[in-house]
């Protein structure tokens, strides 16, 4: 009986103190809360209410429209080229910003090591410096009449395109710039995930006679996994805000509308048409695609990721 009196008491001074750490601990994670109602919570709701006006930014008074900015913008051809325009900046950047770093840590680390730290290094001085300076830099590299790769390729006899007046090309373009700039840092992220596999199992495929390529997709694809989808997030992430700032800088959305993502359709909207409604609506719809494309990462892709420990 007193041995069950005492386990009682104990199992109640364990409680209180569980307790007692629990609030301790939402206590500490209250700052972090506040600058997330500030500065996200609050700009959120406040976008999406503003979605259901008319507003300029300089009446005193907002319009009530209901869903009408919705259905402007759904029936706006602009706003699906500038989808479609999204979609093909999100796969052209997992192309060189994913897969491309992905295979060059890969060979950097198990095929040619010698000077790995001098091209760790290269790559990623590009991410350092400000994406504006990078869209400068490369209006003169991209240049089809006088930049350096149009002379070069003038030597033997091969035009380039009028990259930032051509539909198609503008993004290509955009999405090179976007890659120097980020390129770097997924290189370094994914180098680090692959440098953790085991030498042993590297080591042990090799006697094997497995190739490469095998070596790479079988073994390094699936154990860096967790890096991986992480870069593969970004990379999305990259697709719809980084290639704003060269957007801004070089083509302002042209030509005829060839440039436009989902993102700078909204700062259009807002900030050159004066339609703050209509880009509420924009973004508000850009954040439920992006949480509708991660809802299919955690649901397809997720569960096969492989996590150590």
């Amino acid at each position: 009986m007193t041995d069950r009196v005492i386990f009682k008491k104990g199992h109640a001074d364990l409680s209180a103190r569980s307790l007692g750490g629990g609030f301790l601990g939402y206590l500490f994670l209250l700052p972090s809360l506040a600058a997330f109602a500030v500065f996200m919570f609050y700009p959120l709701i406040y976008t999406f209410y503003l979605s259901f006006f008319d507003w300029n930014m300089i009446k005193p008074v907002k319009k009530f429209v209901g869903l009408q900015n919705y259905v402007t913008l759904l029936n706006d051809p602009n706003t699906w080229k500038s989808l479609g325009n999204t979609a093909a900046y999100v796969v052209i950047l997992l192309l060189l910003n994913c897969a491309a770093p992905y295979i060059l840590s890969f060979v950097l680390c198990y095929v040619i090591r010698k000077g790995r730290n001098f091209y760790r290094a290269a790559f990623f001085l590009p991410s350092l410096i400000s994406l504006v300076v990078g869209s400068i830099l490369y209006s003169w590299i991209l240049n089809p009449v006088s930049g350096p790769i149009a002379r070069v390729l003038g030597w033997f006899g091969i035009g380039t395109p009028f990259w930032s007046t051509t539909d198609g090309w503008v993004i290509v373009g955009l999405c090179i710039i976007t890659t120097w700039k980020s390129f770097g840092y997924n290189f370094i992220v994914l180098m680090a995930g692959i440098s953790g596999i085991p030498d042993e199992v590297i080591e042990a495929a090799r006697i094997d006679n497995v190739p490469l390529h095998r070596i790479f997709w079988d073994i390094v694809v699936p154990t860096s996994s967790a890096t991986g989808i992480y870069v593969f997030i970004i990379t999305i992430v990259q697709g719809l805000q980084y290639v704003f700032t060269p957007i801004k800088v070089l083509t302002q959305g042209g030509p005829n509308y060839g440039s436009f993502n989902l993102i700078y359709l909204s700062y259009h909207e807002a900030f050159t048409l004066y339609r703050t409604g209509t880009s509420c609506a924009a973004s508000f719809l850009t954040m439920v695609l992006f949480m509708i494309l991660l809802l299919l990462e955690f649901r397809f892709v997720e569960r096969r990721v492989y996590y150590e420990n």
